[in-house]
């Protein structure tokens, strides 16, 4: 695969009028997730969890109440087709139970069970170690990466909603 830069010039040759900067950020973006993809997925082929099944539990681990469905959705950038197929799931092999909320007949509360809390507990220390591995070449820079990946999220977050997305922070 040619660099961003060079697939830019390329685009810049046929299409002059296209501001082509975004390429390289979204570029950037995409190789990062299939090489942390690449890296993980030695732990996730044993089949015992999916990547949106921790991505569900590790946020209801830590959630202090139980949470609503369409929350996680938005939470996570997901359609609520998508969870509602991944907690069925989850539900079924009694990792989370899913309840009527009292205050809205539409939503579902969502709760981890003890045998959900243990399956992210016995889960994520592996995966935790193999992304602290991948990360620690990153040494003093650490620190700057983090700025400025915060500062992209929340310039996305903003760009997408038009302002900060309620309830981004919910779950800490």
């Amino acid at each position: 695969m040619p660099p961003p830069s060079e697939v830019r010039a390329r685009w810049a040759e046929g299409h002059p009028e296209l501001d082509t900067s975004p390429m390289e950020v979204v570029a950037l973006l995409k190789r990062i997730n299939a090489l942390l993809g690449l890296a993980l997925e030695p732990l996730y082929q044993g089949g015992r969890l999916t990547v949106p099944e921790v991505d569900l539990l590790i946020t209801l681990r830590h959630a202090r109440t139980p949470v609503i469905a369409r929350h996680l959705a938005d939470h996570h950038g997901l359609s609520r087709a998508a969870v509602s197929k991944t907690l069925a799931k989850l539900e079924s092999r009694g990792h989370i139970v899913r309840e009527p909320s009292p205050n809205d007949g539409r939503a579902a509360l969502v709760t981890i069970t003890p045998e959900g809390a243990a399956a992210i507990d016995d889960f994520f220390p592996h995966q935790l170690r193999i992304e602290a591995e991948l990360l620690a070449r990153l040494g003093g820079e650490r620190a700057h990466v983090l700025r400025s990946l915060g500062l992209l999220a929340r310039t996305l977050e903003e760009g997408v909603s038009g302002t900060a997305r309620p309830g981004s922070g919910d779950f800490a």
